[in-house]
Parts: C-alpha cells; structure tokens; sequence
C-alpha cells in the first residue's frame, strides 16, 4: 500500500514562517476539525507503488528527530523491501529526562502526529500503526485516546492503529527495548536483527520519533520546498528544542536547524554572564562552556565542531553557582541505576564510571574507570563515557577545585532526575 503523489486542497503556510510543528501547539488540545481547518486534508491513500511518499522525504532531507539523526527515507526504503507485511512504531515514550517535545507534540497536536504515522504506513505498506507512549505521562496518554476516539467516529483510518503505555525506564524508548516489549518481553534493548529487518512479530518494522513523524505529514502535505525553506542545505527544515536550566522562559522551541545557540538562549531570557556551561542534546549529549555556547549552531555538523550533537533537542544552561562536578556525577550515577542489568558494560562498566565521577565529586582521585564504550546491547554505555568526558574537560577548573579539596557549597540541582526504579520492565 502506499499513495500517489499528495494533492493538497489547502494553501501552504508561508515557507519563511515560524512555528510550523507548534503552530498546533500553542495552546489547548486541538480537535480533529480543528486541525483540519489549519492543516487541510491528509493526502489521499492508494495502492500503487511506494514511491511518492518515500521520495518526498528523501527531496526534503529529513533526518529522525529521536536522537540519530539517520535519514527518515531510508529507514522508509530498507523497510517497505523488508519481507513480510511491515509494521509502524511511532515512538513517544521520550525517556530523556530533560526533554519535554514529544509529551507537548502528543498532548497539543494528537492528530498531526497521527497524520505522520498513517502516512508512514502508506510509505512502507503497513497495516498496523502502534503509538507508544510512556505509560505514566497521563496528559500525552490521554490525549492520544481522545484524538483516536475521535478519528475513529469522524475519520476512520484504513490501518489498525493502538496505543499502548510503555514501561518508565530511560532505555525502554529505544527502539529494540519497545520492539521487544510488544513481543511479549521486558522492554529492555536487544542485540541484532533491528527492528527494520525483524521487529515486532518478526516483521519489518518501522520505528520513528513522534517529532519526525509529525514533520511528514507536513512534508507531504506541503511539499520538500517548502521544508527545505528553513535549515542549511545539508540539515533542512526546523527542530524542536526542549530548553531549561538558568533561562527565565523554560520551555519548548522551534527553530531553524543551524540556528544560533547563543539566540536560543538570549529568546529563552539566559542572563548574560551568569552562565557556566550548556549542555546540548540530553543525558547522551556534551556540554559547551559559556563561548562554545555563543557561537555554536543548532545542527549536527555545527555541534559536531564541540564535540557534540543535536540528539533529542536538549538544552539545559548551567548557572554560574552551580557545580558542573556535581550535577555530571550525579547524572552519571543515575544512568548506572538506569541501566537494564543484562550487559557487562551497564551493570558493572557504568558503575566504574559513576564510582569515578563520585571520587572527584568528594574530591578524591578517581580510579580508572573499565572500558565501556562500543560494548553492550544499546547506546547507554557510549552516551554515559562522552557525557563524563565531556564535563570533566568543560569544567576541568572545577575538577581541579574539588581534588584540592574546596568542595562547592550545597546548591539546589539543575538536571532532573527521576526515580530511576520507578516501573517494572514489562
């Protein structure tokens, strides 16, 4: 199954405007008419070949908005010439502590990220779309079964489409964890196949970012042009940001992809000169010191120049008072007790390193900590090692003050950090 090329019965917003994804969520729940109105119609459905939609995509440059960043058409190609009738994942568990887009996009804009899957099912053949969403975000739960509700009375899909609850744990958002889990397993990350050779039912199976999910249906809608009008011609169109810490407007952001970090801040009220450091794309991320934040862009090739990466569209800014030493230690400790207990390099590997973070927290020389990077099912042991080793270079001062022995005085923390053992694993 998949469409022809989209006819659009609404004139596109203006390209060179902003918000597009937020535009639906700038305040309350928004109906199916509703959406309607502001959207148009999703593009009619037909059996023929796969192309269109595939090849939009592709034209638009879209990359997956989760924290990879590998090209959403791609995924689409490997998966609609996968054997067997594939299967859509649109994932919004948004395990990130520091992030809150995906929980805005499913609680503001239901039905956007609705359209996004049904024409990812076209894309690739599917007959299944399944909507995972962390199990405890109340709001983001119930306003996916209103919206479905809703478009199943007005618009009945030709697809099943379900949404199940996932377990609360960091990894269970990655995509071999949530493939496992509606297997019938724990929702806890799996070594080879990927999902897109054998996934859930042990066919082809097609996992994306709720974010990315909601910039298809606007690519097909509105065509690769006009999403290519925002962004830099390696990295098109506009991300959302989850932006925290020491800013007066905390929040969710839409900007252009390569936009300026420093005016990202400066919208988001950061008082100037008080900032220490920012940290850039989540717990798996690295932190910029105060400089590097002032000239660094939004995009991964920009952000690659420090270092970093865009990831889940993380930005969290440090206050001068804070204790970078600190606040790594204790997300590093927190990422030891996230772990899911069935690697090596987790269970022991990523003890070693929040043992060694801890030390020079008390001001002790650390031990060395085991090698844990390129090891284990997921993605948890190289995202701890490059957050550590970015803080330990970014706030070496710091470092170097706490093995002196002049500990920081007690502070209220930035990072947030749930209960790490808050659910079970299925």
């Amino acid at each position: 199954m998949s469409v022809a090329a989209p006819t659009l019965g609404t004139a596109a917003p203006a390209p060179e405007h902003l918000p597009r994804l937020l535009a639906e969520a700038d305040g309350s729940w928004v109906s199916l008419s509703e959406h309607r109105r502001r959207a148009g119609p999703i593009p009619k459905v037909k059996r023929q070949p796969t192309i269109p939609i595939i090849d939009a995509i592709a034209r638009a440059g879209l990359r997956g908005k989760g924290g990879g960043a590998f090209p959403t058409a791609r995924k689409m190609e490997v998966v609609a010439a996968g054997s067997g009738r594939p299967i859509v994942l649109a994932n919004g568990a948004e395990g990130e502590p520091a992030s809150a887009k995906d929980k805005l996009l499913l609680t503001r804009a239901p039905h956007l990220v609705l359209d996004g899957a049904l024409i990812a099912a076209a894309a690739v053949g599917a007959r299944e779309v399944v909507v995972c969403v962390d199990r405890h975000a109340d709001h983001a739960l119930d306003s996916m079964r209103r919206a479905l509700s809703e478009r199943m009375a007005l618009e009945p899909p030709s697809v099943s489409v379900r949404l199940v609850g996932v377990p609360s744990h960091y990894v269970s958002g990655e995509e071999t964890a949530l493939v496992r889990w509606l297997n019938g397993g724990e929702a806890k990350p799996t070594t080879p196949p990927k999902p897109y050779e054998s996934g859930v039912g042990r066919r082809p199976t097609l996992v994306d970012n709720v974010e990315t999910l909601a910039h298809v249906a606007q690519i097909v809608r509105w065509g690769p042009a006009w999403f290519r009008s925002f962004g830099t011609s390696a990295e098109p169109g506009s991300t959302l940001l989850t932006v925290s810490g020491a800013v007066a407007r905390p929040g969710v952001y839409e900007v252009p992809v390569g936009a300026s970090l420093g005016r990202v801040l400066e919208r988001a009220g950061a008082a100037d000169g008080d900032l220490s450091a920012v940290l850039v794309g989540g717990y798996f991320g690295s932190w910029l010191t105060a400089d590097q934040a002032s000239s660094a862009h939004l995009s991964c090739s920009g952000l690659a120049r420090h270092g970093g990466g865009l990831g889940c569209g993380v930005v969290v800014a440090l206050p001068r008072k804070a204790c970078g030493v600190v606040e790594a230690a204790r997300v590093v400790s927190w990422l030891a007790a996230s772990t899911a207990g069935q690697c090596g390099s987790c269970a022991h590997g990523l003890a070693s390193l929040s043992e060694a973070a801890g030390a020079v927290a008390r001001g002790r020389a650390p031990r060395d900590a085991d090698q844990i990077e390129g090891r284990g099912a997921c993605r948890l042991p190289d995202g701890a090692a490059r957050f550590l080793r970015s803080a330990l270079t970014t706030f070496h001062h710091d470092v170097d003050r706490h093995l002196r022995g002049a500990h920081c005085p007690d502070q209220r923390h930035v990072l947030p950090l749930p209960n790490p053992v808050r659910d079970g694993w299925r």
